[in-house]
């Protein structure tokens, strides 16, 4: 398991749909993973129908920089991802779709295998950039998973 494994899962969190779990893990958010404690704060001190309002305004799926890596220029096509889970003895089984961001986090944090977010690393520094521009809080989120990231040809996992 990566030594990022703590940061990756939480920030799978952090980019999920803002639900009232969410809010209850906001207290370990801030503890577990110090990289994220400027999103926690702010979701710690906004209503929760602002915060779901904000994120569907963030991550509208008809943007090509949303959560889905396989809509990316230049993401992998789906069936990749569903391999490398198979290969790692997981089956997908989630309500999203295996190309979903907080989904490959999670994965990345639970196998230790960086393959897909260091594939994706221009369409996520991109989709950083944008948030950054936007003023959102949830830049500060994929600032923490940028910087973990392991450098250009140095794939952990592998």
């Amino acid at each position: 398991m990566p030594s990022d494994a703590v940061l990756y899962q939480a920030a799978a969190l952090c980019l999920t749909y803002p639900d009232d779990a969410l809010r209850d893990r906001l207290p370990l958010l801030r503890e577990a993973a110090p990289q994220l404690r400027e999103f926690a704060d702010h979701a710690a001190v906004t209503p929760p129908g602002e915060l779901q309002a904000h994120y569907t305004r963030v991550f509208d799926g008809s943007d090509p920089h949303g959560l889905y890596l396989s809509r990316w220029p230049g993401g992998l096509p789906l069936a990749r991802f569903e391999d490398l889970y198979r290969v790692h003895g997981l089956t997908f089984t989630g309500e999203e779709l295996p190309d979903f961001l907080p989904s490959v986090l999670e994965f990345t944090a639970r196998t230790g295998e960086t393959e897909l977010l260091a594939g994706h690393r221009e369409g996520l520094e991109r989709l950083r950039s944008r948030l950054t521009g936007s003023g959102t809080p949830y830049a500060a989120v994929l600032d923490a998973v940028c910087a973990a990231l392991p450098a250009p040809g140095d794939l952990r996992g592998r």
